[in-house]
């Protein structure tokens, strides 16, 4: 239940290629104070629920629960989440032992591209792709939560 996660920016669309599997996901908040997050998702056919603890003092890890819930529970709440729904592709792609989720923002996101990779434990090797760009893991613009408030194109 403890997530270890390292998130990049992406320098190239080059992953495309490489991605064994895409879906759609759709995403809102009921709750996105830092400290403990509750969001609701669509990837693809199946709905999600899911609860996030804050991060530790690296920002590489943080407590998380999610579970399957029913598509119509699932749409039903995005009506209830806070501004700011997430629209994004998640592309997968396999690189050595791990797996990298690629996600690709539209809407007032859209140009945003980012990778996250989960890991066993905070030091683990994983190679690195040569369409991975800066390490943004600690930057808190890049929680999804903060994209569906303080959208990418408000940016600049």
């Amino acid at each position: 239940m403890i997530e270890i996660e390292r998130k990049f920016l992406v320098t190239s669309e080059a992953f495309k290629k490489e991605a064994f599997a895409q879906n759609r996901i759709t995403q809102g908040y009921l709750s996105s104070v830092p400290d403990r997050t509750v969001r609701v998702r669509i990837k693809g056919e199946k709905g999600f629920l899911t609860i996030k603890g804050a991060s530790n003092e690296s920002g590489l890890s943080r407590f998380e629960w999610e579970k399957e819930i029913p598509i119509d529970e699932a749409t039903a709440l995005l009506k209830l989440c806070e501004k700011g729904i997430i629209d994004k592709n998640r592309f997968e792609v396999k690189v050595g032992n791990h797996i990298f989720e690629i996600d690709e923002f539209y809407g007032e996101n859209k140009g945003l591209i980012f990778a996250e990779i989960e890991l066993m434990d905070e030091n683990e090797f994983f190679e690195k792709p040569l369409w991975l760009g800066k390490e943004v893991t600690n930057d808190i613009r890049y929680y999804n939560s903060y994209l569906s408030k303080n959208p990418f194109a408000d940016w600049y």
